[in-house]
This record gives structure tokens, sequence and C-alpha cells, in this order.
């Protein structure tokens, strides 16, 4: 299965398709690209409330964009998530173990708790933490689109990792 991945805290995140381009579509008798315009589209998804760890949400924007995406033969999505303690990344979808390991290594290299050093702690001792999480990975994406799908790897999936261990009322 292909996918993408997420880190995030709360509320949960609004992942902005902000645009897919399709090239011009062509004669087929003519090798030029003249007088075609290009093809954009726009649409946010709001992905569910997720537990701490790294999360499949490659199915979820595949579904969300259905007859988007089928409209695109030859293009990219650019994909933006508005978190500022989220991520995205595309990894592995063949072992599990890759998104548990993902999340160990975030946590052993990034500490979080009242021993960490950091000063930003009105929002909890996990808020901080998922911020540099964030960083790490980025909010963006772009992914190629062929044949109206997502253009990964085999085992390339989108994954989501919540960072943060405080329940919240918006979150749970």
């Amino acid at each position: 299965m292909h996918s993408s991945s997420v880190f995030s805290s709360l509320p949960p995140p609004k992942l902005r398709l902000t645009a897919l381009y399709s090239a011009p579509t062509t004669d087929s008798n003519s090798n030029s690209m003249a007088a075609a315009s290009p093809k954009w589209a726009q649409k946010t998804i709001t992905l569910p409330p997720l537990r701490r760890g790294c999360h499949l949400i490659t199915p979820k924007i595949t579904k969300e964009l259905g007859d988007d995406l089928s409209q695109f033969n030859c293009g990219l999505a650019h994909l933006f998530l508005q978190h500022t303690s989220a991520s995205l990344t595309i990894n592995e979808n063949y072992d599990t173990d890759v998104r548990d390991d993902t999340e160990t290594f975030l946590n052993n290299i990034v500490p979080e708790g009242n021993s960490a050093p950091w000063k930003h702690t009105l929002e909890g001792p996990d808020d901080m933490p998922a911020h540099i999480k964030s960083s790490m990975f980025g909010c963006q994406l772009t992914i190629p689109i062929t044949n109206g799908k997502f253009n990964m790897g085999t085992w390339e999936y989108g994954c989501a990792s919540t960072v943060t261990t405080l329940p919240r009322a918006k979150w749970w």
C-alpha cells in the first residue's frame, strides 16, 4: 500500500492539498503544447484525531481526493499540513516496525517531560518537542501523479504521527 506520514498535536491537523498540476493536454497528432492551459485543483482535508504514534494517512488522502485525483494523467500533488506540531514524511509501509522505530528515534533525539531543557511549556511539556519534531521532517510534500494516482514506490507511504501525551478535550 502507498502512503504519507504526519507528526501531530492538537487540534486535528488540516491537510491542504494546495495544488494539483497537470500538464496541458495536446493534440495527439502534434508534439506542441501550444495554446493549452494547465489544470489546477485545491482541497482541504481534516485528519481525524490520532493517538500518539506514526499513522498511515495516504488511504485517507486518496479517499478524500477521489474524483479530483483521477482527473490528472500527469501532474504533481503538493500537500501542506497546516499544523505547527505535526509533520509529513514518506517512508516504508512493508513493515509496521518502521513506524514504531521512527517514533522511538524521534522520542530519543528530542526529550520531553519536566526534565527537558525547553522554555516553551505553556501548552504542556510535550508541545515544544512536537514543534522540534515537526521541523525535522517539515510540513509539506510533493508527490507525482500518474494516471490519476499517486506515483510512489511499492512500499512508500505517508505517515501521521502524534507526539502529544496530554489528553485534551478537543483531541480526545
